[in-house]
């Protein structure tokens, strides 16, 4: 299936070993070379990712579908041997869209391509109409002042969102998510539409959560999709345009979600922790995000499991629940485990879609460096580079890293990412097995050497 990918990184992995430092013995390091050559071989991370995204299809935070996706991910990872398999449940409030509509009423009719925003209120009936009134960008809608000149209207938020390998510009454009409608409000507006948070140009909005303000007036929003967001513009040329937004929704105070947890265990009970998110949004069928990193922590698991030799530490995969409404599911991992996070001594995240890793970047203490640059030395066959010590860990990490826990970013290019993310073509169809394959070889090595290195992560304590 993938002949030239694995012949030339099979080739590369076959060369000598180089010379290890101490933060790497040479054995774990011919393991760990072992388990990339078996990874770029192996089928289970594609299967896993086929089988969750046409058995279940999207998997909404909170819904039917994302339960169903527990009971099948604990089939699973029963089915491929790994150990003390489990649901952690939590509680989370529900939203989901029941429909939407928008069109220009006046002066050319013609429907419009939106989605509605995750927690998005809904409209009146019947919808509201109003006139639109354009900003640039989101820091023209901050900077416009408080008087009445928006009372009554819809604001309309044209930002572009710039293309990036590493989704390094997804910060300041995914700020108008929140920001269109929290701004509109203050200043009376009715609702508020965006531009979508996505650099295709396609016509597929693009969907993600949305936060009101604390005692804020709620006015329903929703994103555009590019050609159509384009289009508005066109007509706002010509003069004053009226929009009509329709919005229907479904909420609920509280449902259940869960975190699912399987175990690779080690001889101590220090934990190694890999992951991606179960959820997804309800548009498209999850694959890239995250049925991908569902698949990528998967299949390194299981190629771990393959080698048959107990881990130092134990390796803990986790399916996280309701990351795309605000981490929810890890929240209430770092909760359900905060007297353990001490022996939590790495953890990383897959959950920036399907493309090939090109570098690792760690986020271990300052004294522990030799450890990120003796596991890159191993990685490089794979084409991945040493980065920087500000890795992040991946979203879900975020509760981790933030209690302390080291983490590693093993970043994938992202260039056509935000062409999917949130739309209706995040779909099993985008799937590379090469560059998956790659994902695994790449997450399989790093597990089996961080849970194998002798030592912490974290800077030891200072001396009294």
């Amino acid at each position: 299936m993938r002949p030239l990918f694995a012949l030339i990184s099979l080739a590369a992995l076959a060369t000598p070993a180089m010379a290890q430092t101490d933060a790497l013995s040479d054995e774990t390091a011919m393991q760990a070379r072992t388990l990339m050559e078996n990874a770029l071989e192996s089928d289970v991370a594609y299967d896993t990712i086929r089988d969750l995204t046409t058995r279940i299809g999207p998997r909404l935070a909170g819904s039917e579908a994302e339960a169903r996706a527990r009971d099948w991910a604990v089939d699973h990872l029963k089915s491929l041997g790994f150990k003390n398999v489990r649901v952690e449940p939590f509680d989370m409030p529900f939203w989901s869209r029941v429909s939407e509509h928008a069109e220009i009423v006046s002066p050319f009719p013609q429907p419009l391509a939106i989605t509605a925003l995750g927690n998005s209120v809904a409209t009146p009936e019947g919808g509201v109409t109003g006139e639109i009134v354009r900003f640039e960008t989101m820091n023209d809608l901050a900077a416009a002042p408080m008087d009445d000149s928006l009372k009554g209207k819809i604001v309309f938020v044209d930002e572009d969102m710039v293309r990036t390998q590493d989704g390094s510009s997804y910060g300041v454009a995914v700020a108008k998510r929140s920001g269109a409608a929290n701004e509109a409000a203050k200043r009376g507006a009715v609702a508020a539409i965006i531009k979508s948070v996505g650099t295709d140009t396609f016509r597929r909005p693009h969907t993600g959560t949305m936060r009101y303000i604390d005692g804020g007036t709620k006015v329903p929003t929703a994103a555009l999709a590019w050609p159509d967001a384009e289009q508005l513009t066109r007509a706002l040329a010509y003069g004053p345009v009226t929009v009509r937004l329709d919005i229907s929704v479904l909420t609920k105070d509280s449902v259940e979600s869960g975190n699912v947890i399987a175990e690779i265990p080690g001889k101590t009970d220090e934990l190694v922790v890999i992951g991606g998110h179960l959820d997804s949004w309800d548009l498209g069928t999850g694959a890239v995000d995250d049925g991908a990193g569902i698949g990528i922590v998967t299949g390194a698991g299981k190629v771990i499991l393959d080698l048959k030799k107990k881990p130092e530490r134990t390796i803990r995969i986790v399916y996280f629940g309701a990351e795309e409404v605000g981490l929810l599911g890890a929240f209430a991992y770092a909760k359900a485990h905060a007297t353990e996070l001490d022996k939590h001594v790495v953890g990383a995240e897959s959950d920036f879609g399907a493309g090939r890793i090109y570098q690792l970047r760690s986020r271990f203490g300052e004294s522990q460096l030799d450890k990120a640059a003796a596991m890159q030395r191993v990685l490089e066959p794979l084409g991945i580079a040493l980065a920087d010590n500000e890795g992040t860990g991946g979203p879900d990490m975020t509760p981790l890293r933030t209690a302390g826990v080291p983490v590693v970013s093993l970043s994938q290019n992202g260039w056509d990412y935000f062409d999917l993310h949130h739309t209706s073509d995040d779909t099993f169809d985008k799937i590379d097995p090469d560059d998956i394959a790659q994902n695994v070889a790449a997450y399989a090595a790093f597990a089996w050497m961080a849970a194998n290195m002798e030592g912490s992560f974290r800077d030891a304590p200072a001396a009294d």
